[in-house]
């Protein structure tokens, strides 16, 4: 055990002591003098092949060495280096094999467990080396790298272990790679090249990823690639995503997982794999801005909240109900073998849980306790609400097959290191047999099919205590349960819909997945659904999801058809339109408005391809046909409108004889689509029809005019009318009302004219001019306003006129309206 003291004056490692112990921790001897007195350690490493072996690396701001120790720490040796290790990998199987990546990029490999170091390459990027396995790669001695090169790019390239020269070097990927994007994991390489990994991994929606540090591998267990993509809209979360066998073709999992920062600024997705039952995970999501922490056993297909335990650990009844309270836990697992994290499973013990969380509506960090599952997350209990003193300050010595544990930490933010060591050899006292286990059945919440079995496990008794011998793991039974629709997931290019079905995306376009079809063949045409990977399940509905074998085209589509379920082309807004579509071939449909969506067998849809369009318009549909010969497409353009309430028509109360007036018209609602007008002048019979709701017209002739507007669209016809009166000439002045007129405006076309007749009573009355000579229009809207018009009086045809208002009415007019505005004082009853 290395401990070290940090003087935070001088900000450095000041002392170090290295500490043995062979009696289990109960004593310890102190081994300064063996390493030297005034050598600074600053890492401990021990072989994970060979537990016997021990390097120790010296601060680097003191001396460049390290110290080897094959005899488990006992004694050492000393070796000086000619550069700077920031961080050493070991290889996977040979205990010997160790690469050392320095200050200044460079990477170093010994094969002598670090007594002679040798230069394999410079530029390496950070992270970005990593070991070849046996039976994974062609050869065992070799190193893949990311290595820098001009201007910010990336290549990568192979090595040979002991020559990384030119003629030794290999380029997998001839090109340029995007920086920090080589990941090596069991049997897959991943690069990025653009938004894709190598081979071209294809996701739902590309191209709509913000950068190259937004694609994480989280997982490469069973031949399937788990990944984690950050979209341009997220901030703190990422979408999963799962792979089919060849790790190529992803679908969503989970979306808005929480995220955090890690150790050298990797990302830490809120994902954990259960241990011991393969296909539980349990992660958390940010739903509506809070975390809540989901529980999947199929792999991803189903999520659900967790379950609280009916009563804390007082026995009290625990009042939690979903999806307003559920059970949060934290999901963080440490890189570090000696210490636990948050959350611990183990696949010698399968169904058991431990992980720290709380109750309530979302994770937090406060009032957090200790909580335990025996039955792999259906039901839990809490064991302890002291968490403080026990996962965020303790850690334990990792094995479970010792009955002797070592527990280290503090008991406060201040206090000294504090070890414990805790003996179980006088509880656990023989050892176990077949009559201390019990049986228990995996579930999800009652039910027992999961992953295409019925999987039964052994677990030890409650009360009983003995010891399991080292390869005495609990074994497994299983039942393979007919195939149903919960066994498959929506296949690549296909999203599950509310009802749980899986229909094609807009953007994908299923006749790539016939793309190298040659004619006489046949292929594996998909129904949208692909049988969960590691689900065992067999026959039942296996036939109806399962891919079929289908005939490549022998020819390009043609003769297609498409048309609406009423043989129309009008559709209201906000209703579905159903469009029907005829031919045998992979189908995409446009709406036009900006969706699409492909199928693979149109036949297979019986009521036709339903769509509800979100605003009025004219719409151009299309429907192409393709297979590899060819295409075959055609259109159709689809009137959209909604239902019209009513239209208002706005014209000038007075207008001037040969002089063109502005008649305009105002639709509720005003959107409707496109609508047909009629204007109707005095008695002619015939209308003129405009697709415009305003026009100009002149009138000839003096007196009373009546217009006429209809609005039609689809079947329904709506219409208004107004009188207007032609003069030669007319005097006309905007009148102003009081604001509390405005209080009782209610824009009512009929309160406009009562108020119109009072006002025009109180202007006669006022001026003395004749009542024929005045008009009065209250206009529409606020606030309150009206327009007085004054205009010629009658004279008998045997008057020649003068052309302009008498002098009488000027001089009545001019003390009223003469420079500042007058009050006129009108009752309105």
């Amino acid at each position: 055990m290395l401990t070290k003291f940090y003087d935070f004056n001088t900000g450095r490692v000041t002392e170090s002591s290295l500490w043995r112990s062979t009696d289990y921790g109960t004593t310890y001897e102190k081994l300064n003098e063996k390493v030297g007195m005034k050598t600074i350690l600053s890492y401990l490493y021990v072989s994970p092949n060979n537990k016997r072996k021990i390097m120790l690396l010296t601060d680097p701001e003191v001396e460049s060495s390290l110290l080897i120790s094959l005899d488990e720490g006992a004694s050492y040796q000393k070796h000086s280096l000619a550069f700077d290790i920031l961080s050493l990998l070991f290889h996977p199987e040979q205990e010997d094999w160790i690469l050392a990546y320095s200050h200044d990029q460079k990477l170093y490999v010994s094969v002598e467990f670090g007594q002679k170091w040798q230069l394999v390459h410079d530029s390496v990027v950070p992270n970005r080396f990593y070991w070849s396995r046996l039976g994974l790669d062609k050869e065992q001695g070799m190193i893949h790298l990311e290595i820098s090169v001009s201007d910010g790019r990336s290549q990568y390239i192979t090595c040979k272990l002991q020559n990384c020269s030119d003629g030794n070097k290999s380029k997998p990927f001839p090109g340029f790679i995007i920086p920090n994007s080589l990941v090596v994991q069991d049997e897959y390489v991943f690069i990025q090249v653009g938004f894709y990994c190598k081979d071209q991994g294809r996701f739902p929606h590309p191209g709509t990823y913000r950068g190259t540090e937004d694609l994480q591998i989280i997982s490469t267990d069973d031949n399937q690639v788990v990944a984690a993509i950050q979209d341009w809209h997220q901030n703190d979360s990422y979408n999963l995503y799962m792979s089919e066998s060849r790790g190529l073709f992803f679908t969503l999992m989970l979306e808005d997982v929480m995220s955090s920062g890690g150790p050298e600024g990797n990302i830490m997705i809120d994902l954990y794999e259960v241990a011991g039952i393969k296909g539980v995970f349990l992660s958390n999501k940010v739903v509506e801005n809070q975390v809540k922490t989901y529980i999947t056993y199929n792999k991803g297909r189903d999520w659900r909240l967790l379950q609280a335990p009916e009563t804390d650990l007082q026995g009290n009844k625990v009042y939690c109900e979903q999806p307003f309270c559920s059970l949060h836990l934290h999901l963080h697992v440490s890189e570090n073998p000696y210490t636990s994290g948050n959350i611990v499973s183990k696949d010698s013990a399968p169904g058991i849980i431990i992980a720290s969380g709380v109750i309530g509506s979302e994770l937090t960090n406060t009032n957090i306790s200790i909580f335990i599952t025996s039955d792999a997350g259906n039901t839990w209990r809490e064991v302890s609400n002291n968490n403080r003193n026990i996962y965020d300050n303790r850690s334990w010595e990792p094995g479970e097959d010792t009955l002797i544990m070592t527990i280290f930490g503090h008991f406060s933010h201040r206090s000294e290191w504090q070890l414990v060591k805790i003996d179980f050899r006088s509880i656990f006292q023989h050892r176990c047999i077949p009559d201390d286990y019990e049986t228990w059945q995996l579930h999800n919440e009652g039910e027992v099919c999961i992953m295409g079995m019925k999987r039964f496990f052994q677990k030890l008794k409650a009360n009983v205590r003995c010891v399991k011998a080292r390869d005495q793991y609990s074994s497994q039974m299983s039942d393979s349960c007919p195939c149903a629709e919960a066994d498959f997931e929506c296949d690549y290019g296909f999203e599950r819909q509310i009802d749980g079905s899986c229909s094609p995306a807009f953007w994908f376009v299923p006749s790539v997945t016939s793309r190298d079809c040659v004619t006489g063949d046949s292929f594996l045409n998909t129904t949208g659904y692909r049988k969960a990977f590691s689900n065992n399940c067999t026959e039942g509905a296996l036939l109806k999801y399962s891919p079929r074998r289908q005939k490549c085209p022998s020819r390009a589509p043609r003769g297609l058809q498409l048309l609406t379920s009423e043989g129309t082309l009008v559709a209201t807004l906000g209703r579905n339109v159903t469009f029907l579509v005829f031919l045998e071939e992979v189908i995409t449909v446009d709406f036009g408005d900006g969706t699409a969506i492909s199928y693979v067998n149109i036949s297979s849809i019986d009521d036709g391809v339903k769509h509800i369009y979100s605003k009025v318009g004219i719409y151009q549909v299309s429907a192409t046909a393709s297979n590899t010969l060819g295409f075959d497409k055609v259109f159709l353009y689809l009137h959209v409108s909604c239902q019209l309430e009513q239209i208002q028509l706005s014209a000038p109360s007075v207008v001037v004889k040969n002089k063109a007036v502005n008649l305009t018209t105002v639709l509720r609602p005003s959107n409707v689509g496109t609508v047909t007008y009629y204007w109707w002048f005095d008695n002619k019979t015939e209308p003129i029809v405009t697709l415009d709701g305003a026009m100009s017209f002149t009138f000839s002739k003096k007196g009373s005019h009546t217009i006429t507007v209809q609005a039609a669209i689809d079947n329904t016809v709506h219409q208004d009318h107004i009188k207007l009166a032609v003069y030669d000439y007319f005097h006309s002045h905007v009148l102003a009302f009081s604001s509390n007129m405005d209080d009782l405006n209610p824009g009512m076309p009929e309160w406009r004219e009562d108020i119109g007749r009072v006002v025009k009573r109180c202007m006669v009355q006022a001026t003395g001019i004749s009542e024929e000579q005045i008009l009065v229009t209250l206009l529409p809207g606020l606030p309150t306003t009206a327009e007085l018009f004054i205009v010629p009086e009658r004279r008998s045809t045997d008057k020649a006129g003068d052309g302009k208002l008498s002098h009488l009415d000027q001089v009545q007019l001019q003390n009223y309206f003469k420079g500042n505005i007058q009050w006129i004082h009108c009752r309105f009853p």
